[in-house]
């Protein structure tokens, strides 16, 4: 964590005004709500709008299957050092199909050997874009024998979307929801 206290407060539930219940209210459905959404419902607005477009990134409308998604969102986390962006899609890429391996596996990036082509190009171009916010014409060749244009364009909606909410959650004080442990790779991010 690149924090250990917040900048910004999460919002407990008995301060949320009304027009934050609206903003958070697509975030609560059958979970509890987490204190991503609690710390971003200081701005209404731009949480009512975040929600919208994660909601594409976030769903079957992506066209990178959940495994693919998870991975990419894991790399960039890591990549950005986002301990709570990392620890909440760990449990996502479990779900998705990663094992603990690959999740471990993500760390070392496209050169550990647990990578199929297709996922080592799924890495190598969200590190180009995280470093460099440019997919290099030789990843894009690479990742063209394996994934369609829709899902190359989904891959980089992705990791701009986990791009900014690792900027957010880092510079915010995102801390962890009840329950949750760190990575021991990510305690010590300093600030």
């Amino acid at each position: 964590m690149r924090l250990s206290v917040p900048r910004i407060e999460p919002i407990q539930d008995a301060d949320l005004t009304e027009e934050q219940r609206l903003a958070v209210a697509p975030a609560m459905v059958n979970r509890p709500l987490l204190n991503i959404y609690r710390t971003l419902a200081h701005a209404p607005e731009a949480l009512t709008a975040f929600l919208r477009w994660g909601g594409y990134v976030f769903s079957r409308q992506n066209s990178l299957a959940p495994r693919q998604r998870e991975l990419v969102i894991l790399r960039v986390g890591f990549l950005c050092r986002s301990g709570y962006e990392f620890t909440q899609h760990t449990a996502h890429g479990l779900r998705a199909g990663l094992t603990d391996a690959e999740i471990q596996a993500v760390k070392a990036g496209a050169l550990d050997p647990a990578w199929d082509p297709a996922d080592t190009s799924l890495i190598r171009a969200a590190d180009e874009l995280v470093s460099d916010h440019f997919v290099s014409d030789r990843t894009w060749e690479t990742l063209g024998r394996h994934f369609s244009r829709k899902q190359c364009m989904d891959l980089v909606f992705t990791v701009g979307q986990y791009v900014l909410v690792s900027m957010s959650l880092n510079t915010f004080g995102v801390q962890l929801d009840t329950g949750q442990a760190l990575d021991d790779d990510l305690k010590s991010a300093g600030g």
